[in-house]
Order: C-alpha cells, then structure tokens, then sequence
C-alpha cells in the first residue's frame, strides 16, 4: 500500500506537471518531492498525517530556498548541510511528526542538489514543491485511502491466511517420509515465525484501529490465543512422529536436529488418515471468511474438532497421538474466539454440548478481559548523550563531514551521493555491526542496480515518458522489497537514478561507476564514524537488550505464576507483548552476529543458539500468561499456591543471568532443582481436575525452567544442584 500510495503521488504530480509544461528537471524535482512528502510521513491517525504534511510544506520550501542560495557558497553551503543533518537526525525524539519533518528538510535540500537549484529557477522548483505536496495530499486522503481501521482488517486477513499456511505446513510435517522432513520441519519453523510477526503486527495496529480498549484487548487476547494454539499443535504433531517427546527448541532453532522417528504413526494407518483429516477441517475453518464459515457441514466439522477437548471423545491411541487431537480441539476453540472476537456473534443453532462449553467459556473470558486495566508505558529517561537520537545525529553528521571532504575529491558536482549513504545506513540502526552490515547490503544493491541502470539507459534512450513509466516501476519494487531485502530496495534506487539521468541528460557509465564509489565512501565513512565517535559496539548493544529481554521475561513469569497461584489479576498479555517487542529488537541487533559473511562462526552458532533459547522461553511465558488469565472464568483451571516455589527458582535463575550480561565478575549460579511435574505427586489420588493446575501448566514452567537453565552455558554462569555446585561451563 505505501508504493501504491508513493507511486500514485508521483503520477500524479508527473501529469500536472506536464500540463503545465513544466521541463524535465522540474518534472524529476516534482517526482522525488512528491515520493518524499508520502513516504516520510508514518502517523496512524489521518488528522495527525495531515497536519504533518502541512507543516512539511514550508519545511520543504525553506530547504530548496536555502539549498538554491547556498548553491554558489561552498563553505557555507556545506556548513548548513551538516547543521540541517543534525537537526533531521536528532529531530526523531519527537517521534513520527519529527522524524517525518527532519527527513522532509534532508532529503529537499538533497533535490536541490541533485537538479542544481539555482536562485533563478527557485520560483519554478518552489511551484513544483506545492504542486508535489498538494497531489501527496489528493492520493493519500482520496485516492489510496489508508486509515487504521482498514489497515486492521488487513493485517486480520493475512493473520488469517498465515494460520492456514501453517497448518499446511503442518499436515506436510505429519505425512513427510524419512528424506523429506527436514525440509518440512524447516517450512513449519518459517511459518512459525511468519504467524507470529503477523501478530505483532496487529497488536502494533490495535489502538488505533479498534474503537474502545476493551476490544483492543479482546483482540489481542484472541489472536495470542490463535498464535499459542497452532504452535503448540506443530510441536505435538512432531512429538507424534518421533520416539521421543519433541523440544519447543527444534521450531525456533534453524537446521535444529529432527528428532528421532518412531513407530507411533505410519503412513497409511487410520489413525494417521484421521488426523490428517482432522487437520484439513482446521485448515478449512481458519481459511474460510467468517461470511463462508456457516452451514451444517461446517459446523459438523467445528463440533467435531471441539469435541477433542473432552476426554471422552478422544480416539484410543498413544497418549501423544492423542495430545495431537487435544491440541486441534483447542485450535479449533482459538479460532472460534477469534472469529467471535472479530466478526461478532455467529449461528448457534447447530452446536453441541462441547461446542456450547467452549461459547461459555468464551463469553467468561471476554467479560474478565474488559475489566482489565492497560498498563502505561515506561517513558526513556535517558538525557544528553545517553539519548540514542543525540548519539546519531552527532554520528552522523561527523560522518557526513568525513563524506563531504572525501566526495569532493572523487566529484565536485555529485559528492553528495557520499552524504546520502552515510546518512541512510545510520536509519534504523544502532550499532556498529549494524551499520556495516547495512553498508554492505547498499553497496551490493547499488553495484547490481548500476549494471541494470547501464542496459535499461541503453534501451530506453531518450524516451522520457517510457523512462518515467520505468521509474515508477521501480520506486513501487523499492517499497514492496524494502522489508523483504534490504539489497534489493538499493538496486531498484539505483536502477531508477540510472534513467533519471538519462532524463536529466546528465548519464553516462562514468557517472554511474562514480555512483557506486560515492556509496563505497559514504559507508566508509558511517562505519568510522559509529567506530570512533560515541561508539555503540554490537556486543554492547546485545548485551543491553538481552537484559532488556530477561527482564521482561522475568516479569511476564513472575506476573503468570503469582495470578496462577492465587495473586491478583495483571494485563499480562501486555507484559508479554512487551516481551516479544524487547525480543524482536534483540533478534535485529544480532544480525551482525549471524550474517553469513561474519568470520566468527562459533559466535554466530552461539548467538543464534541463545535468541532460539529465548524465542522458546517466550512461547512458554506467552502460554503461561494465557493461562492464567482464564482463572477468572475457567472451570478447568484453579490457582495452586505451590507453584510459588516454583516461580521463585525460576526468578532467581533469571536474575542470575541478568547479573551475568550487566555485569561480567558475577559469580552467581543458576540452580536446579527437582522436575515441576513432581508438584503432582502430592496430588491425592482422584482429585477432581479442578481442584490442580492442569498438566499443560505445569509442562510449560518444566520448559520454562529448562530454557533458562540452558541459557546458563552460553552465557557463562556456572550451575548448581541441591546437592553439589557444577564448575563453570565456559563463555559466550
């Protein structure tokens, strides 16, 4: 939508312009404005995105003003660019409006560069500008209309969809043979992650796109709901196949072991045949539009797969064939409150008992979610150089000095292609690994695209509209790739920049070969200056957030197991997204670590090793945190204060580790301690099930423990039993 939204822009001010009878350099000027004034602009709200592309108007003029009065002022003209990139920089502390304001001024004053502004042609660049922000504003408020509701239901269709692509996956994991499982075990973990990210997605969307907080947290509970059950299903599918109960470990660590086979299903059994069966019918009523998900054959088949939560429906197999079936039972209940969540109430008329108990408990739930406060967000305390937008903007501009000085030696006319790409690998990064990786990435993009840039100027030749028509092709495969691969968004801007100049009649192969050296400096330049300026090294960094994830960790476990002992009620699915987005942040910062042309392969396994060791923790906080939230209004689910002891020992085995990364002479050790599973032995024989915490809470604080356990090692701290202190097993 953002490069149908850009492109759209850019079309349109191309056609007012031309029935204007404007020239080209006015024409590129127009097109790179308009692409600027839609794609800066990041609020939710559309009020809010009008008044900052309003405020971006006289920005934007001010800086090709500027940019065509200093054009015969070196010095001064230099001076000014690094004074205005400092400013954009260290303007994103005021969030979306600053950030969108900054990078409007930048990359203006670029243009004025780039189509060499003077004071003369400065009427015709400042009417261009208008026209530019004012066909932004027709596109984005009339053509590609964007608000946060529409936004929403997308990303609710396509969480959808990434639920069916899993089960998919799923049902090839449950039939693949001995050659092929590997490679469908690989799929499942890809489509994991996939789902997930779809549901960070829209919990990112539900402030702004639901109409009252009540059903911003209903949703988000159903979608964590939706998001828990399918991933336990793919590690109980695997635990079926195998001889051995599966690790959560094997779907979040990549070329994970598979584990060992077993004889539990066989291809061609009945029972194998029912499950897949089984599991078609899941896939069918998560595909469906809610529209389409009515009529008796389908409710038959959503009966059916609810009536798995009852003991007595389940077929007689091995108890892990038959945790499979549990499992589709409560994906099958996840889906059901989704749709209720999301499309309201739907046709009872054909349900069964089990199907009514899974409503019931459905409307328990919403009405304890609604009763549920927020929790605020903790604002960054962090003052002068501490704050990271000051830390950047002081990079950056030392960096663009270095790129200045060197550009004007290899270009006294385009040394600012050097400028451009020091400040864009400093976008979105925050350490030096990350900032030479990005480095490499554009320069890369920038080499293949001016090989394209060669061939398509060749071919294209004078035709302007047909170059313009390319253009705009290209700059919709920037945004679409952007996310995807940040090498490919380069080689479409640097395609793109080969016809412009043909437009301008400024191409040649020199200057295109002059565009990759540009890039190879301005990358230079923005390692040196994130190396020896207020450096953030990635270790730091990783090191930082990695505390920030065991915290939160530690917070979502202590919150889960105190309400699952009895304490009082939290918003943990809150404390679990803040989880999820301190651990996104995590796998990001160690890309460095885990990039293929890193030379350090053993920290490279172990990075990836501890962020799989996470993901994997977090899926148990996650399921915990969902638990406990059904105490309010769950039957099956009673608080037990013996998981207190529990809790304690996993709290401190966190601290531990968060002591270890924060400070490297602690000498604290994790301890272990007996199985959680043991809580059940003082359990009295035929106790009523609702009157313990359930097995599946307690087979996720087991996993909980283990995963923090197996931290230890990697991390470097030593571990203890009860009855004897082990040595220190070594470092990161």
């Amino acid at each position: 939508m953002a490069g149908l939204r850009t492109v759209g822009a850019i079309a349109l001010t191309l056609a007012v312009l031309a029935l204007l009878k404007a020239d080209v350099s006015h024409m590129v000027a127009g097109a790179i404005a308009a692409m600027v004034a839609t794609f800066a602009i990041k609020e939710k709200q559309r009020r809010e995105q009008a008044v900052t592309l309003a405020l971006g108007l006289p920005v934007a003029l001010v800086a090709m003003s500027l940019g065509a009065l200093l054009s015969t002022e070196i010095v001064a003209g230099d001076l000014f660019f690094l004074a205005l990139i400092f400013a954009a920089v260290y303007s994103r502390r005021f969030g979306d409006r600053g950030t969108a304001l900054g990078l409007i001024g930048f990359q203006i004053y670029f243009v004025s560069l780039f189509v060499r502004a003077s004071v003369s042609a400065l009427p015709g660049l400042c009417g261009t500008l208008v026209v530019a922000f004012a066909c932004s504003a027709v596109v984005r408020f009339g053509v590609v209309v964007e608000t946060p509701e529409r936004i929403l239901l997308r990303l609710r269709e396509a969480f959808r969809a990434r639920l069916a692509q899993l089960v998919s996956a799923q049902i090839e994991l449950l039939d693949a043979g001995p050659e092929r499982v590997e490679k469908a075990l690989e799929d499942v973990r890809r489509h994991t992650a996939r789902l997930h990210q779809s549901a960070m997605m829209i919990q990112g969307r539900l402030e702004e796109g639901t109409s009252d907080n009540a059903t911003a947290l209903l949703v988000q509970r159903r979608v964590a709901d939706a998001e828990i059950a399918a991933e336990r299903l793919g590690v109980l599918i695997l635990t079926a196949r195998s001889s051995e109960r599966a690790d959560t470990l094997t779907l979040h660590l990549p070329h994970a072991p598979v584990p060992t086979p077993g004889n539990r299903l066989q291809a061609k059994d009945d029972m194998t045949a029912t499950l897949r069966r089984d599991l078609n019918a899941l896939r069918l009523l998560v595909a469906r539009p809610a529209p389409n998900n009515r009529g008796a054959a389908v409710a038959h088949l959503r009966n059916r797969l609810l009536g798995y939560r009852d003991e007595d429906n389940l077929p007689r197999a091995s108890a892990p064939v038959q945790d499979v079936f549990r499992g589709m039972g409560e994906a099958a209940r996840a889906v059901m409150g989704l749709r209720l969540a999301l499309d309201g109430p739907q046709d009872e008329s054909d349900d069964t008992p089990a199907t009514t108990r899974s409503r019931e408990e459905l409307d328990a739930e919403n009405v304890s979610i609604a009763q549920t406060e927020k929790t605020e967000p903790v604002e960054d305390v962090r003052k002068g150089l501490e704050r990271p937008t000051t830390r950047a903007a002081v990079q950056v501009s030392v960096g663009s000095a270095l790129a200045i000085v060197g550009g004007e030696f290899l270009s006294s006319q385009r040394w600012y292609w050097a400028v451009l790409t020091c400040w864009v690998v400093f976008l979105n990064t925050a350490s030096t690994g990350e900032i030479l990786v990005k480095g490499y990435r554009r320069l890369l993009g920038t080499v293949l695209g001016v090989v394209a840039g060669v061939g398509l100027a060749g071919l294209v030749g004078h035709h302007t509209w047909t170059a313009f028509a390319l253009v705009l092709l290209f700059i919709f495969a920037m945004f679409f790739t952007a996310p995807l691969s940040y090498a490919l968004m380069s080689f479409f801007v640097t395609a793109a920049l080969g016809l412009l100049y043909t437009l301008l009649n400024t191409y040649s192969s020199t200057v295109l070969v002059l565009r990759i050296e540009e890039t190879a400096l301005g990358a230079a330049c923005g390692v040196i200056a994130a190396a020896l300026i207020l450096p953030v090294h990635t270790d730091r960094r990783t090191d930082e957030l990695l505390g920030t994830v065991l915290n939160r960790l530690g917070d979502v476990t202590d919150a889960a197991v105190e309400q699952l002992s009895g304490g009082p009620a939290l918003d943990l699915l809150d404390m679990a997204r803040e989880l999820d987005t301190a651990l996104d942040d995590l796998r990001s910062s160690t890309q460095p670590l885990t990039h293929p042309i890193t030379p350090l392969r053993a920290r490279r396994q172990t990075a990836r090793y501890v962020v799989a060791l996470l993901e994997t923790c977090a899926y148990h906080a996650r399921s915990l945190a969902a638990t406990a939230e059904l105490l309010p209004s769950s039957k099956s689910v009673a608080a037990d204060p013996r998981l207190r002891g529990a809790g304690r020992r996993i709290a401190h085995n966190i601290d531990v580790l968060v002591a270890r990364v924060e400070d490297d002479d602690s000498d604290a050790v994790v301890e272990t301690g007996a199985s959680l599973a043991s809580i059940l032995e003082t359990d009295k024989p035929g106790s009523p099930r609702h009157d313990r915490v359930t097995h599946r809470v307690l087979r996720h604080l087991q996993r909980l423990d283990e995963g923090v356990i197996g931290l230890a090692r990697p991390l470097g701290v030593s571990v203890a039993t009860p009855d004897r202190a082990s040595s220190r097993d070594g470092g990161a």
